[in-house]
């Protein structure tokens, strides 16, 4: 089977969605409203889409990894955001160093955990 793909969007939950938008827009991602409970988040070529919908078993095990190009760099700005203090429920991780690279955790305000790093070269 070949596979000619363009993008993959997953599709994330939120407990409070205006909450949810401003964190996610804070976050340097640029929003498309798509309805009154839909938004679609972008960074370059990759997108995922914001729901006003809340299932605490599936929001609390969802995770997305985001390959970034320098884990310390970005953690700093993270960190600089100060977003655990903005919004309830958001928690910054510090940098782990694993065997194939290097990685910080994110969690937003519903629980959805962030992986943001770099595989080693």
């Amino acid at each position: 089977m070949q596979h000619n793909a363009i993008s993959l969007r997953p599709f994330i939950g939120s407990k409070d969605f205006n909450i949810s938008c401003a964190f996610y827009r804070e976050l340097g991602f640029e929003e498309t409203v798509i309805s009154h409970d839909m938004c679609v988040f972008k960074t370059g070529a990759l997108a995922f889409y914001l729901q006003a919908y809340y299932a605490k078993e599936w929001i609390e095990n969802t995770m997305l990894f985001l390959e970034v190009d320098d884990t310390q760099r970005y953690y700093n700005e993270l960190l600089a955001l100060n977003l655990p203090a903005k919004y309830p429920g958001a928690k910054l991780s510090p940098i782990r160093n694993e065997a194939w690279g290097r990685e910080c955790f994110l969690h937003d305000p519903a629980g959805v955990l962030w992986h943001f790093g770099e595989f080693n070269k």
